[in-house]
């Protein structure tokens, strides 16, 4: 392997929480008393702790307590494949995930930019940093099954933390750059004018939507549009394949894993 692969391999665990089994385990903010929900006070958490499992950790099934993304090794892999394409083929743009959480997706894009010595593209990160929104009343009538996390402190990552987690790869400088907000209100006017990739992963029809709308169209010949919750969210699978009919986009939607697909425009 060269320098460049052992780093980004070494990246990429140490991002997904790979390389402990101590990063196994789930935080919460509620318990269940006989049969109750009851909610803990702001700050505390109820830690579990269980063995890693290394095929759920590597397909993006479980939640790390410690990680930085919950993509899994398979959605990091992916997520390299695609950068390293549209870097070989001269792709244009920048490169942006709608929907971080601690960041590690963004962090890997940024350190292969970095591995590479790319300094003409971008990373946007675009988050609310504050969680997910409520599903509104299309988000319950197209998928009612959809769970809804908006209450999940865990899901609750401010805009500080994450951009402590790319400093402490040594990896947060000019060519990051943060859009903080709800899609519908941060992508539309975002000063991005193309992108190699766009990686969507915001759950819900709304919030998958809002950022196609906005930034579909943007996505350059060649470049990849990767949805980590095809699979697993209704809501996001109908907004794709709205999308996608739409615009009469026929490129095959090749799959990642479980849940995560993605197509080259």
């Amino acid at each position: 392997m060269s320098a460049e692969d052992l780093y980004l391999d070494l990246l990429k665990k140490a991002l997904t929480a790979s390389l402990y089994d101590e990063s196994a385990g789930h935080a919460s903010n509620w318990l269940k008393v006989n049969n109750q929900v009851v909610t803990l006070p702001p700050g505390a958490a109820l830690i579990q702790y269980r063995p890693l499992d290394e095929v759920a950790r590597s397909e993006g099934r479980d939640w790390p307590l410690f990680g930085f993304t919950m993509a899994g090794l398979k959605r990091m892999d992916n997520i390299q494949h695609c950068l390293g394409q549209v870097l070989a083929d001269g792709v244009p743009g920048d490169l942006i995930e709608t929907g971080v959480w601690r960041g590690g997706a963004a962090i890997l894009m940024r350190g292969m930019l970095a591995a590479r010595g790319v300094t003409d593209r971008t990373v946007w990160v675009a988050d609310s940093f504050e969680g997910l929104p409520p599903p509104s009343a299309e988000d319950r009538a197209r998928a009612p099954k959809d769970p809804d996390h908006s209450q999940e402190a865990y899901l609750k990552v401010p805009l500080e933390r994450v951009q402590e987690n790319f400093r402490r790869f040594g990896l947060l400088d000019g060519q990051v750059r943060f859009l903080k907000g709800w899609f519908k209100d941060t992508l539309p006017a975002a000063p991005i004018e193309r992108l190699a990739i766009l990686r969507l992963d915001g759950d819900l029809y709304s919030s998958t939507k809002d950022a196609l709308d906005a930034l579909g169209h943007k996505v350059s010949p060649g470049g990849f549009v990767i949805v980590d919750d095809y699979h697993a969210w209704e809501g996001c699978r109908q907004a794709v394949d709205e999308y996608r009919a739409a615009r009469g986009i026929t490129a095959p939607l090749v799959k990642v894993d479980w849940t995560a697909v993605y197509w080259r425009a």
